[in-house]
């Protein structure tokens, strides 16, 4: 008897993982179809880190948008930052867009200035780890940079955020706290060093975008456009 007890609870439990999984995937779907509507045919998109299926349980929440406008027939190529020191947009990011035929363009994350003043960035989506009420975005380190870029060169700077990365306990930005890394990611790669022995390293793993930097956040109900903490308030009513 507890055996068939404790094969019913795994039956459930694996049940419910399954329904986890597709509803994670409807809702990457349903923000990929909103977001799709924001990028023109042509648009040549940066991104930072990974927020694509490698990230999530499929599809994705920024690559995810990248993807259904490419499903719907819109020709988008791909900047990808390489994201330092952990390089998620090397190793991620430019693998899955190979992988799809999606066009991938690999950069430094010091280039992305470079390519907007020279007018080759149309737009940015970037996905998040958590967003405060007031709508200030935390993702991996040096997305504030990007955004920062993209208000001087005039360029619509887009975050993918399901709702439940919405933290409307969280007041502001400034609330998130934002996790230090080991200093080996910084000063070398395994047993090779390129930083001089004694140098004092930081290594914040995060930062935090402002509200009054992001475009729109792109999420399962709808494009939220200059995201305030009303505005974020009534996605949930």
């Amino acid at each position: 008897m507890k055996e068939q007890g404790n094969a019913a609870v795994a039956q459930r439990l694996l049940a419910e993982a399954h329904e986890v999984l597709a509803e994670d995937i409807r809702i990457n779907r349903t923000m990929g179809v909103f977001g799709a509507e924001l990028l023109p045919d042509g648009a040549r998109v940066l991104t930072h880190c990974n927020a694509g299926a490698l990230a999530t349980a499929g599809h994705g929440t920024a690559l995810g948008v990248i993807r259904s406008a490419v499903e719907a027939g819109k020709k988008i190529s791909v900047i990808a930052d390489e994201t330092r020191p952990f390089l998620q947009g090397a190793r991620l990011t430019a693998w899955e867009m190979v992988q799809e035929n999606i066009p991938v363009t690999l950069i430094t994350d010091n280039m992305a200035g470079f390519m907007m003043s020279r007018g080759e960035v149309d737009a940015i989506v970037v996905g998040t780890d958590r967003v405060a009420g007031n709508g200030d975005v935390a993702n991996k380190i040096g997305t504030y940079m990007v955004a920062v870029l993209a208000r001087r060169h005039n360029i619509p700077f887009y975050v993918a955020c399901p709702l439940s990365t919405i933290d409307r306990a969280i007041n502001s930005g400034a609330d998130i706290p934002i996790e230090e890394r080991s200093a080996d990611e910084v000063k070398g790669f395994r047993d090779y060093r390129w930083a001089a022995e004694g140098v004092q390293i930081r290594n914040p793993s995060f930062d935090v975008t402002p509200a009054e930097l992001v475009t729109a956040l792109i999420t399962e109900r709808g494009v939220v456009h200059q995201p305030d903490r009303d505005k974020l308030s009534r996605l949930f009513k």
